[in-house]
């Protein structure tokens, strides 16, 4: 079956979804209102067609939104200010947002069925082939893979529930992100002590990310005592080195939550649950 996809917008990411769907016979349109020379060479290149955003919205089967994260709402309102136009669409949500306000854009754009989705792994282009995380209603989350059926991008089902999507490309982006950063602050303070090359080395020899020893979590929380003061020395070595060191602290503060755990045998629900009774007290709602 054709879709009529309607695409806000198309930066890199959506740009490379779009030329996916197009190379399946979908047609993909895209608004060129407020939108900058660079998009409008991407969207020319993947071969979208451009309209006003009532036309898009009116034709539109999917509508499919891309976009920086700090702009899913303001997207979404634009959608929902034309009232009637996109009735019938399919709206969704693929930024990386948290699940509180993929329930507000689908709240704000009810009765239009959203789905929560999100994207983890590089645009599909090249041959790199991305999943599309899905959570939402059935049936329109089933039209959803049918849509991207036979493209480079690849989807998954979690189930009914909005959300679901959201949570698990933010866990993971969190992740991976602040990894990135910490390795900067690492490398940083390594090579301003002139002991860079032998940081490298040894990383090398560990392969396997962290993420996948959660049964670790619970080592970490009793040994948290000898840890958090670590982190304040390391804290003042990038400080040395003219490097922030808030993040350092902060990973020092959350370790500091463990305290009374030193040395006890806990599972890992356990330790999650001595960081959640002490972030409450912290933080009361």
């Amino acid at each position: 079956m054709t879709y009529t996809i309607g695409l806000l917008h198309p930066g890199t990411m959506g740009s490379a979804f779009g030329a996916q769907l197009r190379a399946r016979g979908h047609v993909v349109l895209w608004c060129p209102h407020g939108r900058g020379d660079a998009t409008r060479r991407r969207a020319e290149h993947a071969g979208l067609e451009a309209g006003a955003l009532p036309e898009l919205l009116s034709r539109s089967d999917v509508l499919l939104s891309l976009c920086p994260p700090a702009a899913a709402e303001e997207t979404a309102a634009q959608v929902a200010e034309l009232g009637m136009a996109g009735a019938g669409a399919i709206y969704v949500e693929a930024n990386a947002v948290s699940p509180s306000r993929v329930q507000r854009i689908a709240d704000h754009l009810a009765p239009m069925p959203v789905i929560d989705a999100a994207v983890v792994g590089s645009p599909p282009v090249g041959g790199k082939c991305p999943t599309l995380y899905l959570s939402g209603p059935g049936q329109q989350a089933d039209r959803i893979v049918e849509l991207f059926a036979g493209t480079d991008v690849r989807t998954r089902v979690l189930g009914d529930t909005i959300g679901k999507a959201s949570a698990l490309k933010l866990a993971y982006s969190s992740y991976q992100k602040v990894s990135r950063v910490l390795a900067a602050l690492a490398y940083g303070a390594a090579e301003t002590y002139g002991v860079a090359d032998e940081l490298l080395e040894i990383a090398a020899k560990r392969t396997r990310s962290y993420l996948v020893e959660a049964d670790y979590i619970p080592k970490t929380a009793a040994r948290a005592w000898r840890w958090a003061p670590e982190l304040e020395d390391a804290a003042a070595l990038v400080d040395d080195a003219g490097l922030p060191d808030s993040l350092m602290r902060a990973a020092a503060a959350t370790l500091a939550r463990w305290d009374d755990k030193k040395d006890e045998r806990l599972d890992i629900a356990e330790a999650l649950d001595a960081l959640r009774v002490k972030g409450n007290l912290d933080n009361p709602s």
